[in-house]
């Protein structure tokens, strides 16, 4: 019943980006909208709905036209009950991710799962205090927490280079306490 109710989400927020993407080119003299020659008439040259059709039947996007890292993160944040989606945080010099923060049936979530920030960005791991002990670990091992319970407890890492770093609690693991960062320049 949950992975369905995450299907569901997910699909509402492809239509919901595609509606989106659709009525903002209709504005911009795109198919569906001025015909480009500065007078502001309306043509008939494109159907934004063909469009919506291709992000119903299933097409992954995360904006930049091949949904390789929402693809590959929604795979691997699909038993995490509080993935809504990469959280947009470029820019941000520092971000705190929070560490026994609620979901997966008690408080086992890192709190947002899933970033999207700046290669330079400085990333701060903080224990709620709740949910026994955690640790944060690099799928390939590029950098592990110590395990602590220990409220305001922290731990962090500068991303550098552009990629995916996927991790996880180890002792919750299999409830879903998995996170993502995503580094893009």
């Amino acid at each position: 019943m949950g992975s369905e109710r995450l299907l569901d989400r997910r699909t509402f927020l492809r239509v919901s980006s595609a509606t989106a993407t659709a009525a903002l080119l209709a504005g911009c003299g795109g198919p569906s909208g001025d015909d480009g020659d500065g007078n502001g008439e309306e043509t008939d040259g494109g159907n934004t709905d063909e469009g919506m059709e291709d992000t119903e039947d299933g097409n992954e996007s995360d904006g930049d036209g091949d949904g390789s890292v929402d693809a590959e993160v929604d795979e691997y944040l699909s038993d995490t009950d509080n993935y809504d989606g990469v959280v947009d945080e470029t820019g941000s010099g520092e971000l705190t991710v929070l560490v026994g923060a609620e979901g997966n049936g008690g408080n086992f979530a890192f709190e947002p799962a899933a970033v999207q920030v700046s290669p330079g960005t400085e990333v701060v791991w903080e224990w709620t205090g709740e949910g026994s002990v955690h640790n944060v670990v690099h799928e390939d091992g590029e950098f592990e927490s110590e395990l602590t319970d220990e409220e305001g407890a922290t731990f962090s890492h500068t991303f550098e280079e552009s990629g995916t770093y996927l991790y996880y609690c180890e002792p919750h693991r299999s409830q879903g306490m998995k996170g993502a960062v995503v580094v893009e320049s």
